[in-house]
């Protein structure tokens, strides 16, 4: 059998006794999540009874997963050899075993691959990388009809949704929760561990090797100003002031996520974001819809620039479909990213966020960054584009596009837990 290859630690063998149906594992680098996770998909693959049973593995990037697990799977599956347990399809890195069992690899970059399938077994790797949704949207239901099981791997990299999910298990006695600390483990010897701290800097350490969830994220572009925005109570209940117009700002993906801000300019020079919307795959009728039922009244729409370029199926604009369906658009200045990046930086800090409906488009804020380049040992110029990347954009095209006739000075800012905006009245 495969699994001769994989001998378990012991950390890893207690791990496998105390699974539930859902678990959440938080674990330092280097403690062999990966051979753990795919060792339970080949395990619950060839040893069910259901001839039709599926199973999932899912990283953050498709590309992530091609390179990091599918040798891997191979592997532990004895590929090569007169036992090997599944034949291997390279183009759809599926796996299908000789009793029928199915595992496939997935990037949660793209939802709409994983929509309208069912899971008897998931297994999430890298979960701070990816948006919750697609757990609570995509997966979750796609595990109801056959009551399958679903794990959760990872290291932290900042409050996003491993740090969610860790706490909301931590909270429910039905699922399963444990963290791995290589000061706890000693699978690291002490003098690695020991030259690591010196070489990282501390918060880099505690969040790789620790586990820490309240280390900076590293690279990120907005992780401080949106910790002061934390710390002030700029992130918390924000009304919608019925007297005010709602300007919003959009990201308009084709084949990928459409974001949109909901944006009130407030006396003094403050912005109240009450609202953010995200889907992917719709066209603009959909996103029209979702305007006309939260019924704000509207001031300015922001989109990008190129929403003027001509589609080759119908040979009309965006921005001429949108006119059709009663939405004007401003087009936001076509400038530098980077220019668009300070501009995010100088508009955060006179911005209160709704922490509820805003709570999709703020984990991007927080998680937006440079890329890394390994190699080099430094950052790259530019962002990672990923799932952060849509509403991160959208807000850029506000920063970069909107303009208030008559706007004074922006206040000082303080120390302040009070929400000026919390006493208005909410939309019917």
């Amino acid at each position: 059998m495969s699994h001769n290859l994989y001998i378990p630690r012991k950390h890893q063998a207690e791990i496998e006794t105390g699974l539930a149906r859902f678990s959440v594992l938080v674990c330092h680098r280097r403690f062999g999540k990966t051979a753990l996770s795919i060792n339970q998909l080949i395990r619950a693959a060839s040893e069910t009874d259901r001839p039709d049973w599926r199973g999932a593995y899912i990283a953050p990037l498709y590309k992530q997963a091609k390179t990091v697990v599918w040798d891997e799977l191979k592997r532990y599956c004895g590929v090569g050899t007169e036992e090997c347990l599944a034949k291997f399809h390279e183009t759809e890195l599926r796996a299908d075993f000789k009793n029928g069992s199915r595992i496939r690899l997935f990037g949660a970059e793209n939802p709409d691959s994983l929509r309208g399938i069912y899971l008897d077994g998931v297994l999430f790797d890298e979960v701070a990388q990816m948006p919750k949704r697609i757990w609570t949207e995509v997966i979750r239901p796609a595990l109801s009809d056959r009551k399958g099981w679903a794990i959760f791997i990872g290291t932290p990299r900042g409050k996003n949704a491993l740090y969610e999910i860790w706490e909301e298990a931590r909270r429910d006695p039905s699922w399963f929760a444990a963290m791995y600390r290589a000061s706890d483990t000693n699978i690291i010897d002490q003098d690695e561990l020991a030259a690591a701290a010196r070489e990282m800097s501390p918060e880099e350490y505690e969040q790789e090797f620790e586990c820490s969830f309240s280390a900076a994220i590293r690279g990120a572009y907005f992780g401080n100003l949106m910790g002061e925005a934390d710390k002030e109570g700029r992130i918390t209940e924000v009304s919608h002031d019925p007297s005010l117009p709602v300007h919003t700002a959009w990201d308009l993906g084709m084949s990928d996520s459409t974001s949109i801000w909901f944006v009130q300019a407030r006396p003094g020079g403050t912005y109240a974001i009450i609202d953010y919307y995200e889907a992917c795959g719709e066209g603009l009728d959909h996103y029209a819809k979702i305007l006309d039922d939260k019924a704000y009244k509207y001031g300015i729409h922001i989109a990008p620039h190129d929403i003027r370029v001509r589609e080759l199926g119908t040979g009309k604009s965006r921005l001429e479909v949108a006119r059709g369906l009663g939405i004007r658009f401003d087009i936001a200045p076509n400038i530098p990213i980077q220019d668009g990046i300070n501009a995010v930086r100088t508009l955060l800090p006179s911005c209160w966020f709704d922490m509820t409906r805003c709570e999709a488009g703020l984990e991007s804020l927080r998680h937006y960054r440079r890329s890394f380049n390994e190699r080099m040992n430094d950052f790259g110029v530019r962002p990672v584009h990923d799932w952060t990347s849509h509403a991160v954009d959208a807000f850029r095209y506000f920063a970069v596009g909107f303009r208030q006739p008559g706007a004074g000075p922006r206040p000082p800012r303080t120390e302040n837990t009070y929400n000026p905006f919390g006493r208005l009245h909410e939309r019917s």
